[in-house]
């Protein structure tokens, strides 16, 4: 892969390969399976499909990510980065995995329970979006529990994806609150929440910034703050 963005551009290449040593290397908060993860959600978000996801996906692999996973990523982001760009990118894969003999999915998946009542949500939360408008409030109850029984990404692995959907599309107020609430109460540290927001410096820098400052002042006001 690194030979191919060489024969694009080799200055490119140098610059992105020391991106990469900064960000792979230097945030050891974050597993490589969490960083192949995060990068996939940008792929999806960002529609970056061509050979960024080749690589990503390539990687997936090699960090013991199953063809199921690949699938459970797409059907989790769908929720935030929009149906459409999750299935663009969902033919994507497909066409990866037979293009290089990848291995395919099983068909391990989950109960998706669209015919069933309420939500894993927050009551809080529940009531707050109903009262902005109850139809919508219908569709996040489904949107929610429809994921509810997903179990081959954590609980921290999906907090760790929302948050960096939150940085690309900037929606750093109530999601990101509550995405950064969801991630601590599943075991992150406020230093894995900040190496969360710092790899996705690799997706574009001033959306990060803009987090950072953010993602401060509310590791601030729930005491996580750095001392």
């Amino acid at each position: 892969m690194e030979n191919q963005v060489k024969a694009l551009d080799p200055v490119f290449a140098e610059m992105s390969a020391a991106t990469d040593r900064l960000l792979w290397d230097e945030i050891p908060e974050l597993t490589a399976r969490e960083k192949v993860l995060l990068c996939l959600t940008a792929d999806v978000c960002q529609q970056t499909l061509g050979l960024p996801f080749q690589q990503h996906v390539t990687m997936a692999f090699d960090c013991g990510l199953s063809a199921d996973d690949l699938r459970e990523v797409l059907r989790f982001v769908a929720y935030d980065s929009g149906y459409p760009a999750a299935l663009t990118a969902l033919a994507r894969l497909v066409e990866l995995e037979r293009e290089h003999a990848l291995p395919s999915p099983t068909g391990q998946g989950h109960e998706v329970n669209a015919d069933g009542t309420g939500s894993p949500l927050p009551e809080s939360m529940r009531q707050a979006v109903a009262a902005l408008d109850a139809p919508f409030g219908t569709y996040m109850d489904l949107q929610s529990r429809m994921r509810a029984g997903m179990r081959l990404l954590s609980a921290r692995e999906r907090a760790f994806i929302t948050m960096t959907v939150d940085v690309l599309f900037q929606t750093l107020q109530e999601s990101f609150r509550a995405h950064l609430t969801r991630a601590l109460s599943n075991g992150a540290t406020p230093e894995e929440a900040r190496a969360v927001v710092r790899f996705s410096a690799r997706f574009g820098m001033t959306k990060a910034w803009r987090a950072m400052h953010v993602l401060d002042a509310l590791l601030t006001e729930v005491g996580g703050a750095r001392v």
